[in-house]
């Protein structure tokens, strides 16, 4: 990497601050740029203090530092859609569009203007000559959130932490003297920040009270809004029976909530169809692996066309609006969205 003109996502988060540092060892030309995006007005949010610390990475490690403005890129492509497709009834995943639409759409197209050679983040996985790989720590693998990343970009892109596991991450972190060594790692979606889907749902939508019913028909209670719950989702219930109970099916025409005691119902899925897909390996070498949710189990099957045909039927209920990501071994072939 000596001379490579590399701009890094600092975030504010140690990810990224030991990735700058790991890359600057290694003799390349570092530029640190924190992403701005949109934030729920009149919500907290923490964006003014995490680009304080991304600032502070930046003056320890002495390399220039930018702002860039992607909040139109957010809006448009990470909120909009967040907030059409819960409409619809579907459970999103906002961060795989964020990957998508804003640091490898919008910071990706303006290091590239800028002359970079490569862009580099602290996401957990690997880039092998423009294919997409598992990051080998399996408990913190962020492959399964850039499928939907243009294959093109990833002949461009370093992700420097994608061999290492978590805790040496951390001893590079006190190792570099890094400011934010100690900082908690980062638990909300992409962004929002410190605030949950649900509160940000919640002054979008507003309160809307609906039935809970069981499979049955039963009544057990009232929730606050179908729009405002996913499924698989443990939910409190107001003037319900005893619990616990969790969100199985949903109907928004109807405001109406189908729960039960346990996350699942019976169920068996033969295929899965698939749209949006994205291709940054050839998916029909016969037998591939596929993953339906996040930390998710593997299961084996074929791609034919838009579908996913399990060798085995799926026995447990697959979200409309989520991820399925394809792999053959750690090869992340591409995916697309659940119909």
């Amino acid at each position: 990497m000596r001379g490579k003109k590399i701009y890094v996502g600092l975030s504010g988060g140690v990810d990224s601050a030991v990735t700058a540092a790991l890359l600057q060892e290694q003799g390349a030309d570092i530029t640190g740029v924190f992403i701005k995006g949109w934030y729920p007005p009149g919500m907290p949010c923490t964006w003014a203090d995490d680009r304080r610390d991304a600032m502070r990475v930046a003056a320890h490690l002495r390399i220039p530092f930018r702002t860039l403005d992607a909040s139109e890129e957010y809006k448009k492509g990470v909120i909009d859609y967040l907030l059409t497709e819960y409409k619809a009834g579907r459970t999103p995943n906002p961060d795989i569009m964020c990957n998508r639409e804003v640091k490898f759409g919008a910071f990706f197209n303006y290091a590239m203007q800028q002359g970079a050679d490569f862009v580099a983040t602290g996401h957990y996985a690997q880039t092998e000559n423009g294919r997409l790989l598992k990051g080998i720590d399996t408990s913190k693998d962020q492959s399964y959130f850039l499928w939907a990343v243009p294959k093109e970009v990833f002949a461009k892109t370093l992700f420097p932490l994608g061999g290492m596991h978590k805790t040496r991450v951390r001893e590079l972190a006190k190792k570099y003297n890094l400011p934010n060594a100690l900082k908690k790692d980062s638990q909300g979606v992409c962004f929002l920040g410190s605030i949950s889907v649900e509160e940000f749902l919640t002054q979008e939508f507003g309160v809307d009270s609906g039935a809970a019913v069981t499979a049955d028909g039963e009544l057990v209670g009232r929730h606050t809004g179908s729009l405002l719950h996913t499924l698989g989702e443990r939910i409190s219930l107001a003037d319900a029976l005893p619990g616990p109970w969790y969100v199985v099916a949903k109907d928004v025409e109807k405001n109406e909530l189908v729960v039960s005691h346990t996350p699942t119902l019976p169920t068996e899925t033969e295929h899965i169809n698939l749209t949006s897909m994205n291709c940054i390996e050839s998916m029909d070498a016969g037998s591939v692996s596929a993953q339906y949710r996040y930390h998710g189990p593997r299961v084996e099957g074929v791609i034919s066309g838009t579908r996913f045909i399990p060798a085995e039927p799926i026995t447990e209920p697959i979200a409309a609006g989520q991820s399925l990501v394809i792999y053959n071994g750690d090869h992340c072939l591409g995916g697309g969205i659940i119909v």
